[in-house]
């Protein structure tokens, strides 16, 4: 008789067949976590991620293709430049972390690098929880090349692969960040840096969780290091980010996250997201999700351009932006809002409401004064009999 299926075993099944029995889950990285985190209310993003259905597929099976993504150019310009700051056994990677992190330690001479090859990802985050533990009572310098580390994402666990771990003397551990970006007499692009600290605090909550684990645990240091090509070169260069702000709101939205079982329990019978499924088959499974789309979500999500279309048509006032959401309160379409604003619907005590009226008022008030500086114009322009 086989062993009875635990819950945890239930629920992969379940997560398979929505994405596919024949189709390979997606991994989930810590770029779609932390756009995830951004937008705890999407229950369509997160079932979708946590099931590892490839949005991109999703979204060109919909019709709505996504052009959201790196460029090919721009991966292979990432590898390279990665390859050139990890050669040596990390050698120039290590010397930026002693440089802008840990100076006081002696300087990184033969660091150790673990082997950390395993099969699947369980494996590999068991063999990179063992070389953490080992690395941090060496009392000597460690580099973790590509670990693979776990965290719990309602109720699915999600392996991510940062770009580098490095242990230090003292035993504490650095998260390091390698992007293609430029840093320009010391500084980078403001947007593209506050991406890579929210990437960043995903990797720094995985591997507090991995730490916790340890007697005793270990600290994992709340500044990483980002390291980018200096100026117009390939040479590197680095700074510390402290993290700890987005690491707090991070935590805080995944925790906002509804359990993927939940949201999965929701779904009609049958309901399945392979790409080759028919379009109107697909669709009918997609739009039982609940969706949340703001216009943040066309640098983030696969299946924006799909969520924007269906947004636009309901009339959502979210499709202008979560701002101007907020400040409407209780009016949640565009006919609710436009319907306040003219008089004939609303509670006028709704602050929201009242505000609409008045500038619709202002509103008319200005095309009227326009009009008439108008009508005056053309009669003083008008020649005499």
């Amino acid at each position: 008789m086989p062993p009875p299926r635990t819950r945890g075993t239930a629920l992969r099944h379940r997560l398979a067949e929505l994405r596919g029995p024949e189709v390979p889950p997606k991994a989930l990285d810590a770029r779609a976590l932390a756009a995830l985190a951004a937008n705890p209310g999407c229950r369509r993003r997160a079932l979708l991620d946590g099931a590892g259905v490839n949005k991109t597929a999703l979204a060109s099976a919909l019709g709505s293709p996504s052009a959201f993504g790196m460029s090919q150019f721009a991966f292979m310009r990432g590898n390279a430049f990665e390859a050139r700051v990890k050669a040596d056994g990390g050698a120039e990677l290590l010397r930026l972390v002693h440089e802008r992190l840990d100076p006081s330690a002696e300087p990184p001479d033969g660091a150790a690098v673990p082997d950390l090859t395993a099969i699947g990802p369980e494996g590999r985050a068991a063999r990179t929880a063992l070389a953490l533990r080992e690395a941090s009572g060496s009392g000597g310098w460690a580099l973790l090349d590509h670990p693979m580390i776990a965290l719990d994402v309602a109720g699915s666990p999600a392996f991510l692969e940062p770009d580098a771990v490095v242990v230090h003397p003292d035993g504490t551990w650095t998260v390091v960040e390698i992007k293609s970006f430029p840093m320009l007499d010391g500084s980078a692009d403001p947007a593209k840096v506050g991406a890579a600290a929210r990437q960043s605090a995903v990797y720094v909550l995985a591997l507090e969780e991995v730490a916790s684990r340890l007697d005793p645990a270990p600290e994992v240091r709340h500044r990483v290091l980002l390291v980018c090509p200096k100026d117009f070169t390939n040479l590197a260069t680095a700074a510390a980010v402290d993290v700890r702000k987005q690491r707090a709101v991070t935590r805080r939205q995944l925790a906002r996250l509804t359990r993927i079982e939940e949201i999965a329990d929701t779904l009609p019978e049958g309901a399945c997201f392979a790409p080759d499924l028919p379009r109107e088959q697909l669709t009918e499974a997609v739009e039982s999700l609940p969706a949340a789309y703001a216009p943040e979500c066309l640098a983030a999500c696969e299946l924006a351009f799909h969520c924007r279309t269906r947004s636009r048509e309901e009339g959502a006032v979210t499709s202008l932006g979560r701002s101007l959401r907020a400040e409407l309160g209780g009016l949640t379409s565009v006919d609710d809002v436009l319907a306040a604003a003219h008089g004939t619907a609303g509670d006028p005590e709704d602050p929201a409401v009242a505000a609409l009226r008045r500038a619709a008022e202002l509103r008319a008030e200005a095309l009227g004064a326009a009009l008439a500086r108008q009508e005056g114009t053309r009669q003083e322009g008008t020649p005499c009999p």
